[in-house]
């Protein structure tokens, strides 16, 4: 007999009886994926983010780290050892430590894949079957499991096998070459500064589970979800192929000024600061000439229409700039907004905070964790009025669901856990 099947028959399995989780004044059942048991087999950041918004959308996520834990973990500022950013990043998650490597690890993970409706993964391709964890391994146990893959190229092709991280899916994908300055001065390519290709993997990955499970609820089959990082960067990239392949126009970086669409770009204040104006259909800029002292430019032909403000883009910005240099960035904004033309401050993580939309929304939250006391978090997106999901809890330790999840899950005993204790399993 499969050594896996002491933790998937008879009177073991616990048909997706919840774990035993923290408590918090958030109903545990709240939002719309209440019900599903995702297992997540992901690090760093792509698959993490996937199964944490799966869970805040009220998902029951078990995530399975090594004896050292996922290496974001470790990651941004810490406070007495604790990364700040795992509190919001494994928020809502039960962790269970493991050790893959050991044979009764991959026993304890075939067991829990049998009690869940999909797995997320995201290490490089093979590596999972080289544990005995693959597609094939996992639907043994579970046929209808549905199973995402985020890996650096896809689970086929020539490049395949190559590692990669987010930044490399965002050069492969196009976005490192257009975050770049508009007059380059020899230095790097500029970074967008957050793991935006991660996480645009994790978005695809989240909702090609979701449509996966839509499915086999309909017809009872599980499937496989196969995102690469490359591509889901390439995926975002507008106009930049068709442009390429009709025109053999290769996108160019643009700076703070957008290709397509003018006036639309960031202008000085006398203050120092800048403030984004996105005046860019003709109603807009009307009220923005007018707004600025220049009506005529509105009916000027080389402004008529956004074709013909965008070939006329540099100069028309800088009739703007010589206007908003000239005033505070306060005056400014208050004079857009009273004349309903799209504008902003550059926001900093302390407006951010502060900002009344964001709070009333519930988008920047207080959440109470453990490690750090009262922290923020950013909210729940999307916002599901009628079913919203929640913050259940903060990114727990490692493996502080580890005993819960065996006994409640797997129905193992003290014993049978003491002996993986032992073994180094857990």
């Amino acid at each position: 007999m499969d050594p896996a099947s002491a933790f998937m028959s008879g009177p073991r399995m616990t048909s997706k009886s919840p774990v035993e989780e923290p408590a918090t004044s958030a109903p545990l059942s709240s939002g719309p994926l209440a019900g599903l048991r995702i297992l997540e087999l992901g690090h760093f950041v792509a698959a993490p983010f996937a199964a944490r918004l799966l869970a805040d959308l009220g998902a029951e996520v078990i995530k399975v780290e090594p004896p050292g834990g996922d290496p974001v973990r470790q990651w941004g500022e810490q406070v007495n050892g604790a990364s700040l950013w795992w509190s919001m990043h494994g928020r809502n998650k039960l962790s269970i430590s493991l050790d893959l490597k050991k044979p009764r690890a991959r026993d304890i993970v075939l067991g829990l894949a049998a009690q869940c409706d999909a797995v997320i993964e995201n290490f490089r391709p093979g590596q999972l079957e080289r544990w005995g964890l693959g597609a094939e391994a996992l639907r043994r146990v579970r046929p209808d499991l549905v199973i995402a893959q985020i890996s650096g190229y896809g689970q086929n092709g020539p490049h395949r096998d190559r590692p990669a991280f987010g930044v490399i899916g965002e050069a492969v994908g196009g976005l490192r070459y257009l975050t770049n300055r508009s007059d380059p001065t020899g230095e790097p390519p500029v970074r967008v500064g957050i793991s935006i290709g991660d996480s645009a993997a994790g978005l695809y990955a989240a909702l090609g589970v979701v449509a996966a499970l839509w499915k086999r609820d309909r017809d009872g089959r599980g499937r496989t979800i196969d995102v690469a990082l490359s591509e889901a960067v390439l995926s975002l990239m507008e106009g930049m192929l068709p442009e390429y392949g009709a025109l053999g126009k290769i996108k160019q970086p643009t700076g703070s000024a957008i290709a397509t669409a003018a006036p639309s770009n960031a202008y000085p204040t006398a203050d120092g600061a800048w403030i984004l104006i996105a005046a860019n259909s003709d109603p807009l800029f009307r009220r923005l000439a007018q707004l600025i002292g220049r009506p005529e430019l509105a009916d000027m032909q080389k402004y008529v229409g956004n074709a013909q403000r965008v070939r006329n883009a540099e100069e028309l910005d800088g009739i703007i700039a010589d206007w908003s240099r000239q005033r505070p960035s306060r005056e400014i904004f208050d004079e857009l907004d009273g004349a309903s033309i799209p504008a902003s401050f550059i926001y900093t993580a302390a407006d951010c905070a502060a900002d009344p939309q964001f709070r009333a929304r519930g988008m920047v939250r207080e959440v109470v964790d453990p490690l750090h006391g009262q922290v923020l978090h950013a909210g729940i997106v999307p916002h599901v009025p009628e079913d919203p999901g929640s913050i259940r809890w903060a990114g727990p330790a490692l493996g502080e669901h580890t005993e819960p999840i065996l006994r409640d899950v797997l129905g193992l005993g003290a014993a049978e856990m003491n002996d993986l204790r032992r073994e180094g399993v857990i």
